[in-house]
């Protein structure tokens, strides 16, 4: 075998892996559970603490992906021109958005006449990396400014409403119907996603070799501890920070539910100052973790892309052999939308204990597969086309 020649930092593959993994928890919830046909996991009023943190858990996904996605950016253009790192991002970009327009909105729904065509988290890392092609040129205290005012202050618009495409697109999560029987679905806004992206381009500059480790972690423990205090603070206050205030049910329980209740569409600044502050505390203290549980993690963080297509496709191929097995007939899952309040699907399901038991055999299914593909793709590096993958 050949030797890796350029070490890759392990803990932000490590952060990738897990995260992908948590991920998939979600997705399979997303086919297999019960309650997924009935009511929002998130709902105070309806949910249980085992449910509703297995939603809340899967809140760090996508933020660290687009904040890993930017870092990683930084680190590719070491040894890029900046013309050329722009090139490789449009293109990127270009090819993130068809794979969620085509082979993702296939995969989740399996309908041939893509009655619906969702707007997700792939579609935004690569819209998001076509901003980052331009960005890039300005200077690195000009985009942390960018991504900061675009974090802390795009709660502003929450109140701004406008009913066409465009405006979903850059802040409101929103259905459009194209024909009577097709809709778009816009869940991943332009806005602010696209600085959480362009903010991990800036972290980057933390990872240079001139840079000390011990000062990256002091820094990135500040950053993440002030990030989780300023959540608090302001969650506390309950004015700004969050599309829907939280309220005392007058039940422990459901008021905890209701402040951790978190907008994810768009991602609030609540949302993202728990999800990157707890990236950054992890960045920070996982440097020097070392063992089998860490390279295992680690192969799901080389290949996230890989991993996150093949798995939404076994996903639903279980959940198709399911619905044959269970009498509701596999057709029931050639969805005409994503797999959320499927009327025709009510009573279908397992309980959470059964949807963990898949998801794990899901993982333990998948890895000899992202090993076999990390290791190839490690070991032919000088095959452009795998950068796309």
């Amino acid at each position: 075998m050949t030797e890796i020649k350029k070490p890759r930092i392990e803990s932000l593959d490590l952060l990738k892996g897990l995260v992908i993994v948590i991920m998939a928890i979600d997705h399979v919830r997303d086919y297999f559970h019960y309650s997924s046909y009935f009511f929002d996991p998130t709902d105070p009023t309806l949910t249980n603490p085992s449910l509703f943190f297995t939603r809340f858990i899967t809140n760090f996904c996508a933020p660290a992906f687009s904040f890993l996605a930017g870092l990683s950016a930084f680190m590719i253009g070491k040894r890029k021109t900046k013309n050329e790192l722009s090139i490789f991002l449009l293109k990127r970009g270009l090819w993130l958005v068809f794979v969620e327009l085509v082979i993702m909105n296939f995969g989740w729904c399996f309908d041939i006449t893509f009655k619906t065509v969702g707007f997700q988290v792939i579609w935004i890392l690569g819209i998001s990396m076509i901003f980052l092609a331009a960005l890039i040129h300005l200077p690195k205290k000009v985009i942390l400014i960018f991504s900061c005012v675009l974090i802390f202050g795009h709660n502003l618009l929450d109140n701004i409403h406008f009913d066409n495409m465009l405006w979903a697109f850059l802040h409101e999560r929103k259905a459009f119907l194209t024909t009577p029987d097709h809709v778009f679905r816009v869940g991943y806004s332009i806005i602010p996603w696209v600085a959480v992206m362009s903010l991990g381009y800036y972290f980057g500059t933390f990872y240079d070799k001139t840079y000390d480790p011990l000062k990256r972690k002091k820094l990135f423990n500040i950053i993440g501890l002030v990030a989780i205090i300023l959540f608090i603070i302001l969650r506390g206050i309950n004015i700004y920070g969050n599309l829907l205030p939280w309220k005392n049910y007058g039940n422990l329980t459901q008021t905890i539910f209701s402040f951790l209740n978190l907008t994810k569409y768009p991602p609030s600044l609540s949302f993202l100052l728990v999800t990157l502050g707890g990236a950054l505390l992890f960045l920070a203290n996982a440097e020097k973790l070392k063992g089998k549980a860490v390279n295992f993690f680690c192969v799901f963080g080389r290949v996230p892309f890989f991993f996150y297509i093949i798995h939404i496709y076994l996903i639903h191929l279980l959940a198709l052999v399911a619905a044959e097995l269970t009498g509701f007939g596999w057709q029931k899952m050639i969805l005409p939308a994503l797999p959320f309040r499927v009327e025709a699907l009510k009573g279908f399901g397992f309980n959470l204990i059964s949807v963990y038991l898949i998801w794990i055999a899901i993982i333990v299914l998948l890895y000899p597969l992202c090993k076999k593909f990390d290791s190839y793709k490690q070991n032919h590096k000088e095959k452009w086309w795998l950068s796309y993958l």
